[in-house]
Formats: C-alpha cells, structure tokens, sequence
C-alpha cells in the first residue's frame, strides 16, 4: 500500500514529459552531429563501425528511442487517465523496450551491412584529377574540387612548381604534405607523359637497329 501510495504522490506527467523531451532533445543534437555519431563525456551516441553481429543493443541509437518511447507513451496514458498509475508505467516501458528494439533492429539489418570502413587508399589524393575552383598564385595556395568514393570534395593545393595556374584549368595531385596537395597541369603532365612513350619508342626502336647490325 506504501509503495502504491508513493507512486501515486509524483507527479507521473512531468517525469514522462522529461523523458520524452530529453529523447527529443538527445535525437536532434545527435543527427545534427553527424548521424548520431555524438560523444557526450564517456558516452556514445552510435553504433560506431562495428559489423552489426557485434553491435550491443545498449546504444544512443536505442537509448533515446527507449526514452522517446517511453514518454510519449507514459504521458498519453497517464494523460487519459483510464489505467493505473503502475499500469502506465508497465506499458510505457514495454513501448520503450519496443521503439528500442524496432531501431536496433533497423540498424542491425539495414544500415549496417552496408557500411564499410574506409581505408587509407579511400581518402588518399595522390593521382586524384580535379579542377581548380580557386586560382593558385605565384608559390600560394589555391583550391581544387575533386570527386571521390562518390562524392565532392575539396582540398587546397599548390603549384609542384610553384608557378601561378588560373581558376577553372584540369590538374592532377602528384603528392599530398601536411594538408596540402601539389598539383600539375594535367595538359602539361599528359604531354610529358606522351613525351617519355615516344622517348622510349625511340629508344627501342635504335635498339632494335642495333641488334640487326649485329
């Protein structure tokens, strides 16, 4: 009778209320963090990249729907007033046990199995073709826009000479330093390519002439 008499003093709106807005409040922070990849002190809202067999259940991901969940469902039914206060409580926790369970299984077996973690041939620039968005002076920095893995993406870059290359002209990163990507023209690198495929034509060529003299 005690404990019913306590359940009953407190105020049953409000800590439903509470948890809802936390769950909502956790979700916006978390996707405007980058897909719930938000770490709060020691904890951490996301799944991370682990394969999904090995995800634990216990995540932000399913944290804030238990908490979302559970307070909407605890308030509305409270709310109405047509069941017990421990009747509330019991379904409002076995609806956050449920949104909990549909987002990890979501994320168990739909979003997870296609992500992949990148390796460093996934990021690196080094023979990257792009064009330069912003011009590169005389020994300064300029800016290139580049596609890569599927998407658009910049990085600043200068000159391997250190000549200036205007805006708007195709080049190619032929090494990548402390943030910075050095480029050449790709017209003049395809020309200097061309260049050392005929140089060595001619090579061949004399020493085939060799050989038959011999």
């Amino acid at each position: 009778m005690s404990a019913m008499s306590g359940m009953s003093s407190l105020d049953w709106n409000a800590i439903y209320l509470t948890c809802f807005a936390v769950g909502m409040v956790l979700s916006v922070l978390a996707f405007a963090g980058g897909f719930l990849h938000l770490h709060i002190g020691h904890f951490r809202f996301g799944g991370g990249h682990a394969p999904a067999g090995h995800m634990s259940p216990f995540n932000g991901f399913t944290v804030v729907a238990f908490l979302c969940w559970f307070g909407g469902t605890g308030y509305l039914l409270h709310d109405a007033n047509i069941l017990t206060s421990s009747l509330v409580l019991l379904f409002s926790a076995l609806s956050g046990l449920a949104g909990a369970s549909l987002i990890f299984w979501f994320l168990a077996k739909v979003l997870l199995p296609r992500e992949r973690l990148l390796e460093s041939a996934d990021t690196d620039i080094v023979g990257v073709i792009g064009r330069l968005s912003a011009s590169i002076p005389a020994h300064g920095v300029g800016e290139i826009l580049y596609s890569q893995n599927g998407a658009r993406r910049s990085a600043s870059v200068r000159a391997d000479g250190g000549e200036a290359i205007a805006r708007g002209h195709e080049v190619v990163v032929m090494r990548y330093t402390r943030g910075v990507g050095y480029v050449k023209r790709w017209d003049e690198f395809e020309h200097g390519l061309m260049g050392h495929g005929k140089a060595d034509s001619v090579a061949g060529d004399d020493v085939d002439e060799v050989d038959e003299t011999t």
